[in-house]
């Protein structure tokens, strides 16, 4: 299986960038069966990545939102019926009052979306959003308010799937008003210290730790490669921004499978499909209550990724040979959904 994994991510690299920077990663049961790290986490000061280097994973954070949400559900906290607007203080503004958290743990609440992804000016919106509300500046939660509240719905509640990095952020706000501590020490205290993540935080990108890896963006005038530092929020939040490695995502898979994070059932509601996003003949991809599914006969394998500025990551648990594939990239990679499907055809 080594050989063939090596061959696979050499198929990769060669078909989809021809200037990778980031780490590979794949392991079974019994342990790694192949990592590789290509690139710097630091070009200026010249430093490698590694194979324990921690990066960015962007919207990857949702794995972690959904079992935050789901602990809390578990521990009778919370219902995925429960209203949102019944569990915040805020003013909500134009968010409907029928929205539910499983409708924004699923992506069919509607809420209108900060980061519309499925606008065809997605990445002109961004922009724009960073020059009026620096990057700097995005530290807490609360915020995002003033981006999200004031945006019509996109659809009525539960009519249909409907990506959305508002909805996560909601969900932020909601572990916080019922734990009663801030979005990240909740997400530290019940998923990265019960799991043992030694290299997987919510970094500030003004003093990143040694090891943790720098995202680049290409400059549209003089090619050069330059930090993304401008234009990711300075702290990560719960729709997007936290770091890991290759080591700790493997760690957090087996954790869920386990059963560690959450009870028997609660697992099994997390991991399976809850409304499905599309269907070929190549399978049927849904989403779970934060967490990708992919199904095709008796091929089954949960999923999460995230791009953003300067990153790029995707990470696979397959159902049947107990498997993880991760890719970790501190360049923007949209390539990752094929190696993962690559994979697939061995994992399962």
């Amino acid at each position: 299986m080594k050989d063939t994994i090596i061959e696979i991510f050499k198929s990769w690299i060669s078909e989809y960038t021809d200037d990778f920077s980031g780490v590979l990663s794949a392991s079974e049961n019994g342990g790694v069966i192949h990592q590789q790290a290509f690139g710097q986490r630091d070009s200026a000061q010249n430093l490698p990545n590694t194979k324990e280097t921690a990066f960015g994973i962007a919207s990857g954070t949702k794995l972690f939102t959904g079992l935050a949400v789901c602990k809390l559900i578990d521990s009778g906290k919370l219902s995925l019926d429960s209203k949102l607007c019944d569990l915040l203080g805020y003013d909500l503004g134009k968010i409907d009052k029928r929205v539910t958290v499983y409708q924004l743990l699923t992506h069919t609440s509607g809420v209108g979306d900060y980061i519309d992804e499925e606008a065809d000016d997605c990445e002109e919106q961004l922009n724009a959003l960073y020059i009026k509300y620096p990057a700097h500046n995005w530290e807490r939660l609360e915020y995002y308010l003033q981006m999200i509240t004031p945006l019509s719905p996109k659809f009525e509640p539960g009519e249909r799937y409907g990506y959305s990095n508002s909805g996560y952020v909601l969900l932020g706000l909601v572990v916080e008003a019922v734990s009663g501590v801030s979005y990240q020490q909740f997400v530290i205290d019940n998923i990265i210290k019960p799991c043992g993540l030694t290299h997987t935080g919510f970094y500030s990108t003004a003093c990143l730790p040694d090891n943790a890896a720098i995202g680049y963006i290409q400059d549209d005038d003089t090619d050069e490669w330059i930090a993304n530092t401008s234009t990711i929020p300075i702290i990560g939040g719960s729709d997007g921004g936290i770091y890991s490695c290759a080591a700790d995502i493997d760690k957090l898979w087996r954790a869920i499978i386990d059963c560690k994070l959450l009870s028997e059932a609660m697992t099994a509601n997390f991991l399976k499909p809850h409304v499905t996003i599309e269907e070929d003949d190549d399978g049927v991809e849904s989403y779970g209550l934060g967490v990708y599914v992919f199904e095709s006969g008796d091929k089954l394998f949960n999923f999460a990724v995230g791009f953003d500025t300067g990153v790029g990551f995707c990470s696979a648990y397959y159902h049947a040979s107990k498997s993880v594939v991760s890719a970790f990239s501190n360049k923007t990679q949209f390539g990752l959904y094929p190696l993962m499907f690559s994979c697939e055809k061995l994992m399962a």
